[in-house]
């Protein structure tokens, strides 16, 4: 029994808590009063590099402790991405809203530069990871922000062909812009073959466990757990689900809340932010 807790229920906790916990402190961070926001991103910043630090020490050995540090770092280093982008500091170089009518090439050209230089943050620390990796054994920290990354743009893509439930409403003031790249409707194809792919992907990695084809480590448990909380996020676009309910001690009572948003500082869903309300 001990060692089942150890080996499945234990790692999985850990990344439910995580995803909880990181999601919450970041829209904590955010949302605080904007005259302390330098010395808070000072302060993200220097987890950020630390992270990358303890990722690549992971990266070097093997075993449950250097998994749960290979995938907490990236969850640190994932959350200074989003802090960077909640507050209006990394986005785009577009920072107006969609231009009326706009279709087509036109629609995607404008989508692509209001998020485009996060987007390069992030390809740059996956490259940097990538860099780090090389010759050493450890890939946990390598395949929490490859996942990571894959269902966030799957996310973005969600909000482009259009999903029941954007999340526009709590959209703080200086990101209101972004809701007009948002399409409201019905689910459409895309959002259906992205969650039979990820769904598909998840259970036949319980599969592969099962049969005994892969051996279920630390590292492994913890991707997985990743994975289906991403699949869970992506369903949360079909329902509307009040954020105070999930993290409220970071945004403050009902009535006190101005303009929160799903932050997905680690889960897969970070297309959906949410702030202070105020530009820092």
């Amino acid at each position: 029994m001990n060692d089942l807790l150890r080996d499945t229920a234990a790692p999985a906790l850990f990344a439910l808590l995580a995803w909880w916990f990181g999601t919450g402190a970041i829209l904590w961070l955010v949302r605080r009063p904007t005259g302390g926001f330098r010395g808070r991103m000072a302060a993200v910043t220097v987890a950020g590099l630390a992270s990358v630090w303890v990722a690549w020490h992971s990266m070097q050995v093997s075993g449950p402790a250097a998994a749960y540090l290979g995938f907490a770092s990236v969850i640190v280093m994932w959350g200074w991405h989003e802090m960077a982008f909640l507050s209006g500091w990394i986005t785009g170089g577009r920072k107006s809203p969609l231009t009326p009518g706009a279709r087509g090439l036109l629609r995607f050209k404008e989508s692509v530069q209001v998020v485009l230089h996060h987007e390069l943050a992030l390809l740059f620390n996956f490259a940097l990871l990538w860099v780090l990796q090389q010759g050493h054994p450890n890939h946990v920290a390598l395949c929490t922000f490859a996942l990571l990354w894959c269902m966030r743009l799957s996310a973005k893509l969600n909000l482009y062909f259009g999903v029941p439930e954007v999340g526009e409403q709590y959209l703080p003031d200086h990101l209101k812009y972004l809701g007009s790249y948002f399409r409201r409707g019905r689910v459409s194809l895309f959002f259906w073959g992205s969650i039979a792919m990820a769904s598909g992907s998840w259970l036949w990695l319980v599969g592969q466990a099962r049969s005994g084809a892969v051996e279920v480590t630390t590292g492994w448990v913890l991707l997985a757990a990743l994975l289906g909380l991403a699949i869970v996020e992506h369903l949360i676009m079909m329902f509307p689900l009040p954020l105070q309910k999930l993290w409220g001690w970071a945004m403050g009572t009902p009535a006190a809340v101005a303009a929160p948003g799903v932050a997905a500082a680690v889960a897969a869903v970070p297309a959906l932010p949410g702030a202070s309300g105020e530009r820092p």
